[in-house]
């Protein structure tokens, strides 16, 4: 801007005849900037995801209810919801999903299609995937279930599911315990409605309607023993590899 204004008043002050020799570095300083051109010109596409219908399979029944006004839980905000209910033979999930989320239930094609107000919003385009994953796997979790196996690599890792009366914080909880080295054994309990197995002493398998519940847990069980890059221990779930570093030598 300096330079700018600095190389007007040396303009104005040389006559109209005399010709006026500028330094090239002050030269893109009097040049008008075209307009940029947009990163893209293509016209918005709909969600890969989103744009799939789901199939409902026998047994399963889809409710979709009315707006209502909810509370956020991080701004406080009132914000509308609809409130889907799916039921099956493993049990009844519920899924609260934005008001420009729209359901289009057909019970006699078994299917369920997802629409959004505006295409143009990038919140709802966003959302528009994320509440067709969601929905599809309450659709999967209530007709067949959801399984997570965790895997124990360790000299001493061992895993079994027994009760303990005196933790339960509901009748019939069931704990999965562990020893992963540490001076006292790892107790975790089962959050409800979740069961788990331990058919082997290095493995854990949950089983469950909530995808969402399940990876969570197993999530907290593999913070005891984060898998490791040198020796390649710890826990892992499902088919979760690691990359093994060489050793450091000094």
């Amino acid at each position: 801007m300096l330079a700018s204004n600095t190389t007007r008043r040396a303009l104005a002050s040389c006559s109209s005849t005399a010709t006026a020799v500028l330094p090239s570095f002050l030269v893109p300083a009097l040049q008008t900037s075209a307009p940029r051109r947009t990163f893209s010109a293509t016209a918005n596409r709909p969600s890969k995801l989103g744009r799939n219908p789901i199939s409902i399979p026998p047994g399963v029944e889809l409710q979709v209810g009315d707006l209502f006004v909810k509370k956020d839980v991080t701004t406080y905000l009132q914000t509308k919801k609809r409130k889907v209910v799916v039921k099956g033979p493993l049990g009844q999930l519920e899924l609260d999903i934005p008001s420009f989320v729209k359901v289009d239930h057909d019970a006699e094609g078994r299917k369920a299609v997802l629409t959004v107000e505006d295409k143009e919003q990038k919140k709802q385009m966003e959302m528009w995937g994320t509440t067709w994953s969601y929905l599809s796997n309450y659709i999967m979790g209530v007709s067949e279930g959801h399984t997570a196996v965790l895997r124990l690599v360790g000299i001493g890792y061992r895993a079994t599911v027994e009760p303990r009366p005196a933790l339960e914080e509901y009748p019939g909880q069931q704990f999965v315990c562990l020893k992963l080295g540490f001076s006292h054994p790892v107790e975790m309990g089962l959050p409800l409605g979740m069961k788990a197995s331990a058919p082997q002493p290095t493995r854990v398998l949950l089983e469950g309607i909530d995808k969402e519940q399940i990876m969570s847990f197993a999530a907290k069980i593999r913070r005891w023993r984060v898998p490791e890059p040198y020796k390649g221990k710890g826990i892992f779930i499902n088919d979760e590899t690691i990359k093994l570093k060489a050793k450091k030598i000094k």
